[in-house]
């Protein structure tokens, strides 16, 4: 299959959208890095890390807190691995893969496949600071849980995959954040780390929220991450624009051509459609699909996006939660984003 590169006019509009929600107030500032499986690659960045590093702008290897995209940066591709080497099957029920539990636990007959494809029916709402102080193992407690409905349905739950990533841990007897460093170090991954990292210019704070008090900046922004110790599978990983884009670049590359490789073999069957979302765009294990792109986004203000057929690929770094919601503030970044991507 041909790779086909973004064109000037891409990347000018891109360039242009940037700087246009900057101007608007929806990020302090934000990197974009877009290329293809064969090497080639524009970095464009604009405006500031944060306001409290002063004038520092952001480059592509500034930190930025990726929040959900640590379930298509770590979660999945390791979820991958696991299924690979026989740790786990897709469609058998998570409580396999978790040390016992006796009796009945609703959530924990959750299979993998549902979990990954957020299609278990399980509780919506994930506030593990309603456990604190309980006597059982987080991986029983939320096992024990009952389900909101019926298997089958697509609700974007997170707590799904922070049973994916306890079970990763039990099945391969290494924590979470080992193992991920391991699969980052190999595709030379050298600044995506699970957090919480240091504080300074170098690292984009996210939000303030309690007025008065200081900025969350360096720590986890997702609170059940942060109760985590920032380990989780759903969020607490921090990566720079510039590593996003390597890591697609590797996805891209171990999935063209028909290739044997694992990571190729693991994407090709995570671009196959496994639940709608709306019309228009469908689950498949953990990537958002619509139409020949695939992508995630994360709350913080990041975003990923594949187009495997064209071989491209779009990583965005913002920390627009600084400002508020980031959905809504940087939505015509992410809608130019898909659609630029898309085009053939």
């Amino acid at each position: 299959m041909p790779v086909i590169p973004f064109t000037d006019d891409d990347v000018t509009r891109l360039r242009d959208t940037l700087g246009e929600v900057i101007a608007d107030g929806a990020t302090p500032g934000g990197v974009i890095v877009c290329g293809t499986a064969d090497g080639r690659r524009d970095v464009l960045a604009a405006g500031q890390v944060a306001p409290e590093t002063g004038d520092t702008a952001p480059t592509e290897t500034t930190v930025y807190d990726v929040a959900s995209l640590t379930k298509v940066l770590a979660t999945w591709p390791l979820v991958g691995h696991a299924v690979q080497a026989g740790l786990l099957d897709l469609d058998q029920p998570v409580r396999n893969y978790l040390p016992a539990i006796s009796g009945e636990a609703p959530s924990g007959e959750a299979t993998v496949r549902e979990l990954i494809t957020h299609t278990a029916g399980l509780r919506a709402v994930t506030r593990l600071d309603a456990y604190r102080g309980a006597r059982a193992p987080l991986h029983e407690l939320l096992c024990r849980e009952p389900l909101e409905e019926a298997p089958g349905h697509h609700r974007y739950i997170n707590r799904g995959y922070i049973l994916l990533g306890l079970a990763l841990t039990h099945v391969h007897g290494r924590p979470l954040d080992v193992l991920a460093a391991e699969l980052w170090r190999d595709l030379g991954l050298t600044d995506t780390v699970y957090g919480p990292v240091g504080r300074g210019p170098a690292v984009a704070p996210t939000e303030q929220r309690i007025p008065g008090a200081p900025r969350i900046w360096g720590a986890p922004h997702d609170d059940n991450a942060g109760l985590l110790g920032g380990v989780a599978g759903h969020a607490g990983v921090f990566s720079t624009a510039g590593d996003l884009g390597r890591y697609a670049q590797a996805l891209l590359t171990a999935s063209r051509e028909g290739g044997t490789g694992s990571l190729g073999v693991w994407l090709r069957a995570s671009l196959v459609p496994q639940a709608s979302i709306e019309p228009g765009l469908d689950r498949g294990l953990s990537w958002i699909l619509a139409g020949p792109v695939a992508y995630h986004h994360g709350f913080t203000g990041t975003s990923l996006y594949l187009a495997p057929e064209s071989g491209r690929y779009l990583a965005i770094a913002t920390n627009a939660v600084y400002c508020g919601a980031a959905r809504k503030r940087i939505a015509p970044l992410r809608g130019l984003a898909l659609k630029t991507i898309g085009a053939v």
